[in-house]
């Protein structure tokens, strides 16, 4: 009899140390993706504040029309080669996962070499100091893009220590580089000296993997992942897209000055934007975690991610309400005046993102690449008419503005998608385990 009454309190037992030690695990992937995010935003502040100091206003904002590019093809890059792999090989056997990451990095140099070719002919024809970074960005991109995904590919296995290793890596790599690159003093020289820079970790992701990337499985990646990955391409690129449009648009209607101005005001919130662009790296994998074993958790796991990030996004703009002027002008130069009146309506405009990333994390982890899409394509789409619009009516504040009114309103269809989402969902994960 006592044996019998025993029973269900050991089995308590068990099953709460497995809650705890699921956790910490949870805890622990985290805390390397914060790590992770961590340098590489450090490197990210970094690199901006060392070109806008050298370059002025003017050819900080051809810096950042490379720099958006870059955000282009690697929105491109992720939707064919690394969301697909984080979604479907994250926590699986180690030997599919293997075979999985040598043909996504295959992809993923495949779209480097090729994108690549296009910007050096871009680079051709727009001549100048625009066509310099451009050509400049064509030779770096294969390395940039391979670095990227060898972090996704950690992630998905659990080993967040590496891409963090990684990530250091290229940290310390940037410091000569751009040691080099301040002498020769021009856009082109910065462009390389961080691509090269990135190039190094890539060589140092084959060696922490013990994988070599295989191109030649580029096109059974694309073939056998094609229901998510080119819904996942559009949508990535329609991010990325929405920006580009707006910074081509603004340099249009205001001049490459205030594109330079929107940067700098983007790289005052640096830390939180580079956590918002990479996270996931970390929380799609989680997402697709907490489906797996609990399905009717994943709303609150979303709205925690969700929620978070916002109110430390507000956080964080206030904190930068606080800098003095000095001190402002010691980070930027002559770029701190400008950018520095754009805080607020940067906050609200990144606070609004963060809440889109938990719903958009829920609904990537439940592979719903047709409702994701069409929430990324309506979000973008206010991204681009809230930029130029408030460019055309106030200038670049009122861009500015403007891009915080729609990132609002595309947050609330994120979540507005994900909760249809769930609705499908869910009946059908009680049906199969009833």
């Amino acid at each position: 009899m006592v044996a019998e009454e025993g029973e269900p309190t050991a089995s308590a037992e068990r099953a709460g140390r497995a809650r705890r030690t699921a956790r910490r695990a949870v805890v622990g992937r985290l805390s390397w993706g914060l790590a992770d995010q961590a340098v590489s935003s450090v490197t990210n502040f970094a690199v901006g504040i060392w070109v806008a100091r050298s370059l002025g206003l003017t050819a900080f904002g051809v810096f950042a029309l490379a720099w958006l590019t870059y955000g282009v093809v690697l929105s491109a890059s992720r939707g064919l080669a690394t969301d697909p792999l984080v979604v479907r090989f994250s926590g699986v056997p180690h030997t599919s996962w293997r075979g999985a990451v040598a043909r996504a990095s295959g992809t993923a140099l495949g779209v480097g070499g090729a994108v690549g070719v296009v910007c050096l002919g871009a680079g051709t024809v727009l001549g100048g100091s625009l066509g310099a970074a451009f050509a400049a960005l064509g030779v770096v991109l294969p390395g940039l893009l391979l670095q990227d995904c060898w972090r996704y590919a950690f992630f998905a296995a659990g080993t967040g220590r590496k891409a963090f290793v990684n990530d250091v890596v290229w940290g310390v790599a940037l410091v000569p580089a751009m040691l080099v690159a301040a002498r020769v003093g021009s856009v082109a020289a910065f462009v390389l000296a961080w691509g090269a820079a990135a190039a190094v970790a890539a060589a140092c992701g084959c060696l922490q993997s013990g994988i070599r990337p295989r191109p030649a499985g580029a096109r059974a990646w694309l073939r056998d992942h094609r229901d998510l990955g080119y819904r996942f391409l559009v949508e990535n690129v329609g991010v990325s897209g929405a920006a580009q449009l707006r910074a081509y648009g603004l340099g249009a209607i205001v001049g490459l000055g205030a594109v330079g101005v929107i940067r700098g005001a983007e790289l005052l919130l640096g830390p939180f934007l580079a956590v918002l662009m990479g996270l996931s790296l970390v929380t799609v994998a989680e997402a697709a975690r907490v489906l797996r074993r609990a399905p009717h958790r994943l709303a609150r796991f979303c709205f925690l991610l969700g929620g978070g990030l916002a109110v430390a996004a507000l956080l964080w703009g206030a904190a930068l309400l606080l800098v003095p002027d000095r001190a402002g002008e010691l980070l930027l130069g002559d770029v701190w005046a400008s950018a520095s009146a754009l805080v607020v309506p940067a906050t609200l405009g990144v606070a609004g993102a963060g809440l889109g990333v938990g719903a958009a994390a829920g609904l990537r982890a439940l592979g719903a690449a047709r409702s994701s899409l069409r929430a990324q394509l309506l979000a973008s789409a206010c991204y681009v008419g809230g930029g130029l619009g408030g460019a055309a009516v106030g200038g670049t504040a009122g861009s500015a503005w403007g891009v915080a009114a729609a990132t609002l309103c595309g947050s609330a269809v994120w979540w507005l998608h994900l909760r249809s989402a769930l609705r499908t969902h869910l009946p059908l994960s009680e049906a199969r385990t009833s």
